[in-house]
């Protein structure tokens, strides 16, 4: 075959190949535009253009972000940056006795200007960015001076928000939790209020590089009017500024965030004063019991002992371990005394009884038998009072005829060996008897009026 023929065949299977391809092209294209329609797109020839894809309009070109190095601050080698803050105080979470310390929810705003982002705009409005474009250029490495933990929120995404305005004026906000030492004075405790402080400054720049100020003075701190706790009253917020030097780097702005705290005292009350002030009631009811009452009066008071040992413990329990003294353990422990003393009063009486009844005893058994006879001063000397003085001991019961019989003997045996030996034994005796009586009488009155006035001069000092 001539070469001219199978050159003309190559041809025309070229072109005929070529048109086969436009024929698809134009399928594809027509089968595109229908779906676009049936969502609502109109049906036309014409091609949609995406104008984020245009070259033109692209962010790292319009902010010029690769013809400059935003690894320096603005104006470097000039003058400081003046940084603004503000913060909105979202949430305050908790607050930690135990750890000393406080975790806030805020968003953190900077304002700063960076020539090296203007751009040209025809209607002045700013762009705004995620923080995917935040990572290109430079911001301030403001961090938290003695924070625990802290992490910016990223649900759904990173809140982080960049605001970039024509003349090179920048926003830059973000949500921050972080939690912060709160160095706390529990000498008051739970009588007290705390002042605790969040405190931020620029990690690497000093004064002379970045100054770091409140944007509007106090106005640039606000608060959530909903912002409660349970255990506190948020009584205000403050916001101060000052240097802090540091030897190896030299000095740094810093910003403090102030809020003071006042502890609510009603959950105290419930849960620990007044139990407390109720066992220490409740030992008193001792002394009204008889004193030969063994089996009543010694589990009252240890009961009342390890009930008090109880709540100390459990108040304790939910505090630190500081090396001073609270003004709830000046409560819980002189209540401790007081119910501790109680018991002993009880073991002071029960002993003096113990020793009068062995001394009794003796006397008896040393002594001739006087029944049957009639001391001719009996009705003058041992009057009424002295029956009742003697013979109820615990001042309200009445003790039986025949205990009663043998003390009068021994009153009047003491009263004829007084007469003929000319001592007075009898009424050391007598006054010895009366006096253990006067322990419980005394006690009734003395315990209830000290604690009323400890009670005065402790709610008197820290209220």
């Amino acid at each position: 075959m001539p070469y001219y023929i199978k050159f003309l065949s190559l041809i025309f299977c070229l072109i005929l190949i070529g048109e086969c391809r436009k024929h698809k092209s134009r399928k594809r294209r027509w089968s595109g535009a229908v779906e676009s329609h049936k969502h609502g797109a109109p049906l036309t020839g014409k091609k949609i253009v995406d104008n984020t894809k245009s070259h033109k309009v692209k962010t790292d070109h319009l902010l010029r972000v690769d013809d400059h190095d935003f690894t320096m601050r603005p104006a470097f080698a000039g003058p400081a940056v003046p940084v603004g803050v503000d913060v909105q105080v979202e949430s305050l979470d908790s607050i930690s006795e135990v750890d000393m310390d406080f975790t806030m929810t805020l968003y953190l705003r900077h304002y700063w200007k960076d020539e090296r982002l203007s751009f040209p705009s025809t209607t002045n409005k700013s762009m705004t960015f995620d923080g995917r474009l935040v990572k290109k250029i430079w911001v301030p490495d403001v961090f938290f001076v003695h924070s625990k933990r802290s992490f910016i929120h990223d649900t759904t995404t990173e809140n982080i928000m960049l605001r970039v305005f024509p003349d090179g004026h920048v926003l830059y906000s973000l949500r921050v939790t972080v939690t912060a030492a709160c160095n706390m004075d529990f000498s008051r405790f739970p009588l007290d209020s705390q002042t605790c402080t969040l405190e931020l400054e620029s990690y690497a720049y000093t004064d002379e590089d970045l100054m770091l100020y409140w944007k509007s003075g106090d106005e640039s701190l606000s608060t959530d009017d909903r912002i409660s706790l349970s255990q506190f009253l948020i009584q205000k917020f403050h916001t101060t500024s000052r240097l802090a030097f540091y030897s190896s780097t030299g000095w740094y702005n810093r910003l403090y965030i102030n809020f003071t705290l006042r502890r609510h005292i009603f959950f105290f009350l419930l849960q620990t004063y007044f139990p407390a002030t109720l066992m220490v009631m409740l030992s008193w009811v001792s002394f009204w019991i008889d004193r030969r009452a063994v089996p009543a009066r010694v589990p009252l008071g240890i009961t009342t002992v390890l009930t008090m040992s109880t709540i100390i413990t459990g108040v304790n329990a939910s505090m630190p371990r500081v090396s001073y003294i609270k003004a709830v353990d000046i409560y819980l422990w002189v209540s401790f005394v007081f119910v501790f003393l109680s018991v002993i009063e009880y073991a002071a009486v029960n002993y003096l009884s113990t020793v009068q009844e062995r001394k009794e005893r003796k006397l008896r058994e040393r002594l001739p038998c006087t029944c049957g006879m009639t001391h001719p001063g009996m009705m003058g000397s041992y009057s009424e009072d002295n029956v009742n003085n003697t013979g109820n001991y615990g001042g309200e019961s009445m003790e039986n005829g025949a205990a009663m019989q043998q003390r009068m003997m021994v009153h009047l045996d003491f009263e004829e060996n007084d007469q003929i030996t000319g001592h007075v034994g009898s009424s050391a005796y007598s006054s010895m008897w009366i006096d253990t009586h006067a322990i419980d009488k005394y006690s009734r009155v003395i315990f209830p009026g000290s604690y009323i006035l400890f009670n005065i001069i402790y709610w008197s000092c820290y209220l």
